[in-house]
């Protein structure tokens, strides 16, 4: 093994080293008990000096008074001063990625939540709506946003009512089908209840509103949160800018170096009037051209899959970047090579690209991104809350409607609730056009889960391996399974891909029941955690 130079350090030095750096002496070491602020000008430092980390820390940044201040204070001056010209003054961004919060976004609408997701370099964990009973009453009443500008206003009293009534058939319609899903099981059936009863939320959650609060867990870099801030401060929703405000006063309070920009009237203030002057301005265009008007002939009937874009040369594109590593041509004269090649010998090269994969999680390597796939797809919103979580692929939305329809789930007929569920979403539907003529983005909360809407979604060949795989699991949801499997089926047939959809081995087609059972029953088995 190498043998890497020890750093010279005193006795005192090693001390102070120690309770910071996990190694004093060998090439890798961790950074602990130091404020996000002051490992990232460490690391910002790092970049321009030919020291090692250890010994800018000790020249610096530490000063002997900070072990009596604690370790909140550990080269925190340092760090100020450093933030102040680096990334206001200078601009380096790069500096803002080099440090992580935790934050806890709490009573959040759905709509918002896609907002606060929307970054791709972001971590998130959101409260489920398949797993977690929503009809309870925490202090009394049903858990969706109140917005208070449509409550102080003429539609306050239908809002609640809608809401409160799609909220009353979810609690009813839940407890129907998972009696009916259960009825043939014996008690003591515990892995078969416990799915019959995650079923039970499945089905019962298309007629929970978008307004349904969520917890969310953002795990994020300085920048990525400068970012979210920006989203939500330009954002045609009320709720949205005033959860900008909420979450900027609490990052401030762990990172405030790194947030300076967003309230200089010329940074910050820009961004968001840009953002907002190009919403606004596409949105008027929208309008000129009547396409803000849905109907028949723009495709509003039924939930849908579509692929729109795609190139004939995609699985060539993927030998030749396969074997671009490995060889010492221009990819172009690679790409020919490969074109001239026999059929057969080109099966086994692209065999090659993909390598025996033993479970879903072994993917083929970036070759793959050279081929490129444009979806649209009409599903439920429900379906699209999941989908819209994979940040590496491209998505944009079209605002929530009622126009495009919504479907009762078989379920909800054979339990006989389907009455219950259509009287619910239709007094949802009018209070809809009612408050949609005043306020259309506030309109949106009404709309339920199992309302369609319209998306576009492109991805490359690796990405919709992942996401064709993954969404098409058995415990999946059964709206946007169907989407995972139209969509593989359409890179197999339309795009005539054939190898990229055989590659895809753990695509699940089969149309299963109690889809969580199998899980159940491996929890079973492994006995009380």
């Amino acid at each position: 093994m190498q043998t890497y130079v020890e750093a010279e350090v005193t006795a005192q030095e090693r001390s102070v080293l120690e309770r910071h750096f996990t190694s004093v002496d060998g090439p890798v070491a961790a950074l602990t008990g130091l404020p996000d602020a002051t490992k990232a000008a460490l690391f910002a430092r790092y970049s321009r000096t030919a020291k090692p980390l250890r010994r800018v820390f000790l020249d610096e940044f530490y000063r002997p008074e900070d072990d009596v201040a604690g370790i909140a204070a550990v080269g925190g001056d340092r760090a100020s001063d450093l933030f102040s010209r680096v990334l206001s003054d200078y601009g380096d961004d790069s500096v803002a990625q080099l440090a992580g919060v935790h934050v806890s976004c709490e009573q959040v609408s759905n709509l918002v939540t896609k907002v606060l997701e929307r970054g791709r370099l972001m971590g998130y964990l959101e409260q489920s709506t398949r797993y977690v009973f929503y009809g309870d009453k925490p202090g009394g009443r049903y858990r969706y946003y109140r917005d208070p500008d449509l409550l102080a206003g003429p539609h306050g009293r239908l809002y609640i009512e809608a809401l409160d009534g799609l909220f009353d058939a979810y609690n009813d319609i839940f407890a129907a089908v998972k009696e009916m899903l259960q009825a043939p099981l014996t008690p003591d059936d515990g892995a078969a209840r416990r799915a019959a009863r995650a079923a039970a939320l499945d089905v019962a959650r298309g007629i929970l509103p978008a307004a349904t609060v969520s917890n969310v867990g953002i795990f994020a870099s300085p920048q990525a949160f400068e970012l979210l801030i920006l989203r939500l401060r330009s954002h045609e929703l009320p709720e949205a800018r005033a959860y900008a405000e909420l979450l900027l006063a609490e990052l401030k309070k762990v990172i405030p170096d790194f947030l300076t920009r967003l309230d200089r009237p010329e940074r910050g203030g820009v961004w968001v009037d840009y953002r907002r002057r190009r919403f606004d301005s596409l949105e008027a265009a929208a309008r000129e051209l009547g396409l803000d008007r849905s109907g028949a002939d723009l495709g509003a009937s039924g939930s849908s899959t579509r692929l729109l874009r795609w190139r004939e040369s995609a699985e060539d594109e993927i030998v030749a970047n396969a074997l671009y590593a490995h060889s010492r041509i221009p990819l172009d004269q690679l790409l020919a090579a490969v074109n001239d090649l026999p059929a057969a010998r080109r099966e086994r090269l692209f065999a090659a690209s993909v390598g025996e994969r033993r479970n879903r999680r072994h993917h083929p390597g970036r070759e793959w991104e050279a081929a490129d796939y444009e979806f649209e797809v009409v599903s439920d919103y429900g379906a699209f809350r999941d989908l819209q979580r994979h940040r590496l692929l491209t998505i944009e939305w079209q605002r929530l409607g009622v126009d495009l329809g919504y479907d009762v789930p078989a379920e909800v007929e054979a339990a006989g609730r389907a009455a219950t569920w259509r009287d619910a979403v239709e007094r949802a539907e009018t209070a809809f056009a009612r408050i949609a003529a005043d306020s259309p983005a506030q309109a949106a909360y009404l709309v339920t889960m199992g309302h369609r809407v319209r998306y576009v979604m492109r991805m490359n060949a690796r990405e919709a391996m992942h996401l064709i795989e993954l969404r098409s699991s058995p415990q999946g949801h059964p709206s946007y399974r169907r989407v995972a499997q139209e969509m593989h089926a359409l890179i197999r047939d339309t795009a005539g891909h054939r190898l990229v959809a055989d590659a895809m081995k753990f695509v699940n087609q089969d149309d299963v029941h109690l889809g969580r059972l199998d899980a159940e029953q491996r929890r079973e088995a492994r006995g009380p955690s």
